[in-house]
């Protein structure tokens, strides 16, 4: 299989795969800063909960690293300045305020604050140290994570069977691996034959541009499809399954994920498919209790007025662009994590279910 790696950290700068410019052109654009970091992540150079979530992880560690640098004029260099952490909580705020739907950013951002938090009695050089490989760790338990997710999916999905998906959960959009694109390649490499639908994810073209190009590059065979035609293909019984992604579980299991996500999602339960949510536990987002409090970006307009600086409709005119929509959990068939498979999931089973995950074995 080709390995994608949307994120490179050398230890100094991180480059990230700018996905804007796929499939035409593979280019690594580098971040310096955090600044740069959430300037990137803004601005979709690398998009998906999880992708987001490490690219400002490595963004706190370029903040802390360019606050040390500025010590070098203090008489005590040996000690943390009065100023670091302060410094460094604004650089989150930052980072966290670039997209806010996807819970995986400020989970990844809080947990790198927190270790900055912990070490504050330490040296400079080694809170750095620390800090980076933190970072490093939640890049390493990411992919494994999703291999896990992978693993489990794969036994959902038969020999033979036509799988949908949406907008783009695959390597570009995490570590390297993918969720929803990871169960697919479980299922792929384990020997089944199947195929892929690829929803074109308008206006940002999420399964045009990159999911078609990832499952190209490992040869797994797809046909590529316009949003709209779903269910047709439903309806004809040319799809067997629905896998997707996810950006924010809510604690009762409704799901917020890509925009067009919950129209699939009530035409499969229409056409008596099911439709499963690939998604890591780091997803779940316990202190809201519903989809109604998970907050939807709302994208620039000029995403769906025009195409490649050319206009495609009249202008002047008023657009609604929300990037993410939310699925009830009650049209979820279930939740493939890195613990295992949460069929027909609500509030209890999902909390029944993560109480006990230190019990469930994650060796499969």
């Amino acid at each position: 299989m080709e390995e994608v790696q949307p994120i490179i950290w050398d230890g100094t700068t991180l480059y990230l795969l700018d996905q804007r410019l796929l499939p035409g052109k593979e280019t690594y654009l580098p971040c310096r800063s955090a600044h740069d970091v959430a300037e990137s992540i803004k601005n979709m150079v690398v998009r998906g909960a999880p992708a987001i979530g490490i690219a400002a992880a490595f963004g706190m560690v370029l903040a802390a690293r360019n606050l040390l640098s500025s010590m070098t004029d203090q008489q005590d260099s040996s000690a943390l300045p009065p100023y670091f952490l302060e410094k460094l909580r604004e650089a989150a705020i930052l980072l966290k305020e670039t997209r806010p739907t996807a819970v995986n950013l400020a989970w990844a951002v809080g947990r790198i604050m927190e270790k900055a938090e912990k070490l504050g009695a330490e040296t400079p050089d080694k809170v750095q140290k620390e800090l980076e490989a933190e970072a490093k760790k939640l890049y390493a338990e990411d992919i494994e994570i999703n291999k896990r997710i992978g693993r489990w999916g794969a036994e959902l999905i038969q020999d033979g069977s036509t799988v949908l998906t949406h907008c783009n959960a695959g390597a570009l959009a995490t570590a390297g691996y993918g969720t929803a694109l990871g169960v697919i390649r479980s299922a792929f490499f384990q020997g089944k034959k199947i195929r892929v639908f690829a929803d074109e994810t308008r206006p940002f073209l999420q399964g045009s541009r990159l999911t078609v190009w990832e499952l190209k590059k490992e040869k797994i065979p797809v046909t590529l499809i316009v949003d709209s035609a779903a269910g047709y293909y439903m309806s004809k019984k040319r799809i067997h399954c629905v896998v997707v992604g996810a950006d924010r579980v809510a604690a009762n299991g409704d799901t917020a994920n890509k925009i067009g996500t919950y129209s699939l999602a009530v035409l499969a339960k229409e056409n008596n498919i099911p439709f499963y949510v690939a998604v890591p536990f780091s997803t779940f987002d316990f202190s809201i209790d519903s989809g109604s409090d998970i907050i939807v970006e709302e994208r620039d307009s000029g995403e769906v007025t025009h195409l490649n600086n050319a206009l495609l409709t009249v202008p002047g005119i008023s657009v609604g662009n929300p990037a993410f929509d939310i699925t009830p959990a009650s049209l979820i068939s279930a939740f493939i994590t890195e613990y295992g498979v949460l069929h027909a999931p609500n509030r209890k089973k999902i909390e029944e279910f993560f109480s006990q995950k230190k019990s469930i074995t994650l060796e499969k």
